[in-house]
């Protein structure tokens, strides 16, 4: 039976790979990247000759078939995105899908994430946090977002390309208010690595331009002081849960998650929520 292997690459820097990563690359029989150019560089530079096949967002349907087959042969194949551990916000989810649907073995290795980066950099609460991928492109459908997100606890990350940053504050602006504190993580690992923090008003005007650039937004979820959450008003806790609820999580672990940045019992909010 073949094996599939999930191998994180670097987010900028040639050097945040591990051994392992490397080692597997050498050995399997086919490598599927997400931009063979981009990660043939990367194989270049240690010296890396196997053969590389294209696998991104306009093809993977019909490439997964492709890898399918190859794995049926035996074959061990890795997968890689142009940055990070694929799967996250890049093709994977699929092929993982159906690879493990047909009974091969699939084996995820360690390494970069700029989710885990630019969370552990914020200075925000790591525990609980959400991670929502890139933010919707139109903006009614942002702004929707947003409105059912606002009310949640949680430290929330985000993607957003560079050119849409400076309206996607604006609407965290008008949405979330301006002293919300957010952290924007601009260029992981490269040269001109960059992390802002301070609040939404004080990002507007830091961002007046357009940056360059790989964007993470992090997000501090709603504290207690924005609202008066310990008296258990039931309007302002089931907006939270709700929030959670939406964003992906169980009743129990929103009830739970709710509890804890607010200072209340699990069974209180549980409570709250349902009178």
């Amino acid at each position: 039976m073949g094996v599939l292997y999930l191998c994180p690459t670097p987010l900028g820097n040639l050097n945040d790979i591990t051994r392992r990563v490397l080692d597997v690359l050498a050995q399997v029989d086919l490598i599927a990247a997400e931009d063979t150019r981009h990660t043939r560089k990367l194989l270049t530079h240690y010296g890396i000759t196997n053969k590389t096949t294209s696998y991104h967002e306009h093809n993977e349907r019909e490439k997964a078939s492709f890898l399918l087959t190859e794995l049926a042969q035996g074959k061990e194949i890795a997968l890689v995105s142009d940055a990070g551990t694929p799967g996250i916000s890049d093709p994977g989810y699929l092929l993982v899908q159906q690879a493990l649907a047909a009974g091969y073995e699939v084996m995820v290795l360690p390494g970069p994430s700029a989710v885990i980066a630019a969370l552990v950099v914020s200075g925000f609460s790591p525990h609980p946090f959400y991670f929502f991928g890139f933010m919707p492109r139109k903006k009614g459908e942002r702004q929707e977002l947003l409105q059912e997100l606002k009310e949640n606890p949680w430290t929330g990350v985000f993607y957003e390309s560079p050119h849409r940053l400076r309206e996607t504050i604006k609407d965290f602006c008008a949405l979330w208010g301006v002293e919300r504190r957010v952290a924007v993580v601009r260029e992981l690992t490269k040269q001109f690595e960059e992390v802002f923090r301070g609040s939404f008003a004080e990002a507007q005007d830091y961002f007046s331009t357009a940056p360059r650039g790989e964007i993470t937004i992090v997000v501090e979820g709603k504290r207690a002081e924005e609202a008066d959450y310990s008296t258990g008003d039931p309007e302002l806790v089931h907006g939270a849960v709700e929030a959670l609820i939406k964003a992906g999580a169980g009743l129990h672990d929103a009830c739970k998650g709710v509890g804890r940045a607010l200072g209340l019992s699990k069974s209180q909010v549980y409570r709250v929520y349902h009178k």
